[in-house]
């Protein structure tokens, strides 16, 4: 599977390279990443829940940033496994500055994954990725817009003032895949199969909603 697109933030070139190469922040940029941590210069182990249609669990994995040009452009290794199955990746972005303080962020990659995940279908696994990589930026661009934010005038107004930023929450992106899955389904080129996504995607939430409910 390949994936491509670009995505404009609002700040400067330093300022996203810094984003980017922080773990915490990727980290709560997808919403069921249990842990992210720097274990060498370009390197980082984590664990993360994922759910595709009715597969889900816990991938366990390395993450290996190398030919990298601070601040503009980097490739990644991605090696995940777990119970669900195997994701494999390699993928790179470049960075390159806009008028008025913002970034221009274009990226690639090629994913490949097997055992049960790969069982619920290529289009679906499509949809998936690619919705949680858009969720994924706009979050990453929400956190970076909340630094700029001016600070409250005065020690009342911070105490009342809600947080810049609020990380969404598994249902809150769980909703953003299929609000992403359903603008597919309706898209000129894919109305001949609309009955199949539409049927993946109540797969989706009913598995989200049971898997939801087993846990608790």
């Amino acid at each position: 599977m390949k994936l491509s697109g670009e995505f404009v933030f609002d700040g400067n070139q330093n300022e996203v390279w810094e984003l980017l190469r922080d773990p915490d922040a990727l980290a709560k940029a997808l919403p069921g990443t249990q842990s992210l941590e720097k274990t060498g210069e370009n390197e980082y182990t984590g664990k993360m829940h994922v759910r595709v249609g009715p597969v889900s669990g816990v991938f366990a994995g390395k993450l290996t940033i190398s030919d990298e040009v601070p601040p503009e452009s980097y490739t990644m290794q991605v090696d995940g496994r777990g119970a669900p199955g195997f994701v494999k990746g390699t993928g790179s972005i470049k960075l390159t500055a806009q008028d008025g303080g913002k970034t221009l962020m274009q990226y690639t990659g090629d994913i490949q994954v097997g055992g049960r995940i790969a069982g619920v279908g290529q289009r679906l696994i499509d949809s998936v990725s690619k919705s949680m990589v858009r969720q994924g930026l706009e979050t990453l661009n929400m956190a970076l817009k909340a630094k700029h934010a001016p600070p409250p005038p005065t020690p009342q107004a911070a105490a009342e003032q809600p947080p810049a930023f609020t990380p969404p929450s598994e249902m809150e992106f769980a909703l953003g895949v299929a609000k992403d899955m359903l603008a597919d389904v309706l898209s000129p080129e894919n109305k001949r199969t609309w009955e199949l996504i539409a049927a993946a995607l109540i797969s989706f939430a009913l598995g989200y909603l049971l898997g939801k409910s087993s846990r608790q």
